[in-house]
């Protein structure tokens, strides 16, 4: 998906947003609080919403912008409009009651689907993780992911040709039945 981040609204979440992008913090996040017809919750490094980032929480930057299809808005406690920190939330309708509430610092333009997608749940059985985050305008080169642990082969094993295949105390297969050897025809007597 691709966020369009809006400094010009919040410009101090923008910031804490991008640096937090740029340290890999949400590589590997839970989405951990997702309701259907609502929103999806993440960024919160327990996966529970009982946390953040090591960073201060931030001031709240309410501003002119909506919480409609798509908006992305800093997360904070219900008692505390100045503790935002790393979590957010994506809303899937509009909520135009959380507006001025909540501090809107982007909004979904693509991948909305992705969004919609997004396990459901309070925590999800099976949440849904966010791969990998980055800012488009650093011009990233193409993620990939780290390669592989090498494999390394095992010794290969001879074994001596009197050595049992069969483990210790195994029943060994029952020996082909032999067929009689094959006999010659007797000889036909001549009738005189």
């Amino acid at each position: 998906m691709v966020i369009w981040l809006r400094p010009d609204a919040a410009p101090k979440m923008v910031d804490r947003i991008k640096e937090l992008t740029r340290a890999h913090f949400y590589d590997g996040l839970a989405f951990h609080r997702v309701i259907d017809g609502f929103m999806a919750q993440g960024g919160d490094p327990k996966g529970d919403g009982s946390s953040g980032s090591k960073l201060p929480d931030m001031k709240a930057e309410f501003n002119f912008l909506p919480h409609v299809r798509g908006a992305v808005s800093a997360a904070r406690t219900a008692d505390n409009e100045d503790s935002a920190n790393s979590q957010f939330f994506i809303v899937f309708q509009p909520r135009l009651t959380l507006d001025h509430k909540y501090t809107v610092f982007g909004r979904v333009i693509e991948g909305m689907e992705y969004v919609d997608a997004i396990q459901r749940g309070e925590p999800p059985a099976n949440p849904t993780r966010i791969f990998h985050a980055y800012i488009g305008s650093d011009n990233p080169p193409p993620y990939s992911a780290p390669p592989p642990a090498p494999v390394v082969a095992a010794p290969s094993l001879t074994l001596p040709p009197d050595a049992p295949v069969a483990p210790k105390g195994a029943k060994a297969p029952p020996a082909p039945a032999k067929k009689p050897a094959p006999t010659a025809p007797a000889p036909k007597a001549k009738a005189k």
